[in-house]
């Protein structure tokens, strides 16, 4: 159920009767304020500038020919042309039961479902996941549930970086230690420990530098010894970033790891085919493209370097491999990348490398989605005190403790085991929203005390929206899904709420085509806010409501409970029954 589709539908075949020209836009939105009506169509303004006629003469004829008497109780002309749009109350309640019987709320699938592949969380296996790659991590498996709700095939492609050059280091300094009789779990028990200390001996120690080379010409040349080292040392890493997975409850798995080891055996190729096309030109003893699609403001064209003098290849030369895997072989219709904007040129670059070799299908279509940093309160990169980057498990473990004293300092009657589970959901949920609530493309301070309040539009609020909604049957003593009869939509609360929830689908369509998981925060935290506003001006279990009213406002809590649930899930957040 999407009423923006409709609408437009509606105005677009209103255009075509009024003979305005085709390709003119319904400009349709939601009204800022209840007395313009519920939604405007706007089309008037842009087509009387192009046609050089009065807009309000064109807006009272698509008003003519606009057929909305089925759902519409109102249509008014206004101003120098808006059309607004107000909803008929019947109608709306029509299909909020139709919502409230369907197991996706009304909420259809895509009526032609794509092949998507999304490239997300990526951590480096030489290290501990830290705040860095937080955003990464849930921005993408945000994006990744909305399109699998909205019924797309979602390929996760989770390209870990367990390739390159610090890996000789990090098996040299391994084989020595298992030649002492240390345990790898145990020596790799501290990822951010085991890095320094090789590192350390990469820079002081004589001859351990000459080692680890040799180490990374074994390694990719396919040595069994190296190889199964560096295997030990990818599967023990893997399991740190699992734990921080399971916590976060990501749905990346063991399946969706696709490492930049996974295209080694292409990138020989990749770098041939970039020559017999003559894209790929020596420079320097280098393989570069040479793009002047992203030329300086002097003609100097972009370089963009895809194997070195020494013959070494490049992040560049594996994503132009991936780009072919996930196109041709995966035979995707979409792609889409989440890294920080730090690497928006470099994404920018591998896209036309792509398509000008020939790597990725014209009907693919490739979107990277870069993201802000994390701050901390002095508007620099968030990190500890120290100046070291944070642990990812570390942030977590700490917003569960935060989680855990909130809950203590509130009067309640749980137990220590549901204190507990709350404090878990309350904690990653209040991290995640923090996060997913500020738009993707820009940076936002970390703040403890903002993320665990229950007001505003934090994840405790919303959390404890939901558990409002059912109490409400608790004290009802009533099974909600057994809740049947019609809805009545009288009240001004019940209309504004009756809108937003049937704005679900709308919603959800703008964040799976921009990856804005913003944009569903903010539609939820309104969702709330009107429950709440409802359940004040709407009395539900008072003596003096009339059964039929009383039982037409529980299915509208019935219906945002389950919204809240549906929307929170989305974002990876889990709800409470008590709070």
């Amino acid at each position: 159920m999407n009423i923006r589709t409709i609408l437009a539908q509606r105005a677009t075949q209103a255009i075509i009767k009024a003979g305005l020209p085709a390709d003119t836009n319904p400009a349709l939105t939601p009204s800022t304020r209840a007395n313009f009506g519920d939604y405007q169509i706007n089309a008037a303004m842009g087509a009387a500038k192009k046609l050089k006629t009065n807009p309000r003469e064109l807006g009272q004829k698509l008003i003519d020919c606009l057929e909305v008497d089925d759902l519409a109780a109102k249509v008014e002309l206004a101003g120098p042309g808006f059309i607004n749009i107000h909803l008929k109350p019947q109608w709306l309640a029509g299909n909020l039961e139709v919502a409230l019987k369907d197991d996706k709320l009304s909420v259809s699938e895509h009526a032609e479902p794509q092949i998507v592949v999304v490239d997300y969380s990526a951590p480096n296996l030489a290290k501990e996941m830290h705040v860095g790659h937080l955003r990464s991590t849930i921005i993408g498996d945000s994006v990744v549930r909305a399109l699998e709700f909205r019924g797309d095939k979602v390929i996760r492609q989770n390209h870990m970086g367990d390739w390159g050059t610090q890996f000789g280091m990090l098996l040299a300094h391994l084989s020595d230690k298992l030649a002492a009789n240390e345990i790898a779990e145990t020596a790799l028990s501290d990822l951010e420990n085991f890095y320094r200390e090789s590192k350390k001996r990469f820079d002081d120690e004589d001859g351990f530098a000459d080692r680890a080379r040799a180490y990374v010409v074994k390694l990719q040349g396919g040595d069994d010894h190296c190889l199964k080292l560096w295997q030990q040392f990818i599967d023990i890493s893997i399991t740190h970033s699992e734990e921080v997975y399971d916590r976060l409850k990501v749905t990346l798995t063991r399946d969706d790891i696709m490492g930049e080891s996974a295209y080694n055996h292409d990138l020989a190729q990749v770098i041939t085919e970039l020559k017999e096309q003559k894209l790929a030109v020596e420079d320097q003893g280098a393989q570069v493209i040479f793009l002047d699609e992203l030329a300086d403001k002097k003609g100097n064209p972009s370089v963009f370097i895809v194997q070195k003098s020494g013959g070494g290849y490049l992040y560049s030369t594996t994503d132009l491999a991936a780009c072919r895997h996930r196109s041709f072989t995966l035979k995707s219709d979409r792609i889409i990348i989440f890294t920080d904007a730090r690497q928006a040129l470099h994404f920018k670059q591998v896209q036309i490398a792509a398509r000008k070799g020939g790597f990725l299908r014209e009907e693919t279509a490739y979107q990277h989605c870069p993201f802000g940093m994390m701050m901390g309160a002095d508007g620099k990169p968030f990190k500890t005190r120290s100046g070291d980057t944070i642990k990812l498990a570390n942030l977590l473990e700490e917003a569960v403790e935060r989680a855990e004293k909130l809950i203590e300092a509130r009067e309640n009657d749980l137990s220590e085991q549901q204190r507990k589970e709350i404090a878990l959901k309350l904690g990653m949920g209040a991290v995640k929203f923090a996060d997913l609530s500020k738009s993707r493309t820009s940076d936002y301070i970390f703040s403890w005390d903002s993320m665990l309040s229950f007001d505003g539009a934090t994840a405790p609020y919303l959390q404890y929206a939901y558990t409002r909604t059912r109490s409400i049957f608790r004290k009802a003593e009533l099974d909600p899904t057994t809740l049947t009869g019609t809805i009545e939509v009288n009240a001004d609360a019940e209309k504004a709420l009756a809108i937003k929830l049937l704005q679900f689908e709308e919603v959800l369509d703008q964040m799976v085509s921009e990856c804005t998981p913003h944009v569903l925060c903010g539609y939820l935290f309104e969702l709330a806010s009107l429950f709440m506003s409802f359940y004040e001006a709407c009395p539900i279990l008072k003596d003096d409501v009339a059964p039929a009213t009383r039982n037409s406002r529980l299915m509208i809590s019935q219906l945002v409970s389950r919204t809240l649930a549906t929307g929170l899930d989305l974002l990876g957040i889990e709800v409470m029954e008590k709070m």
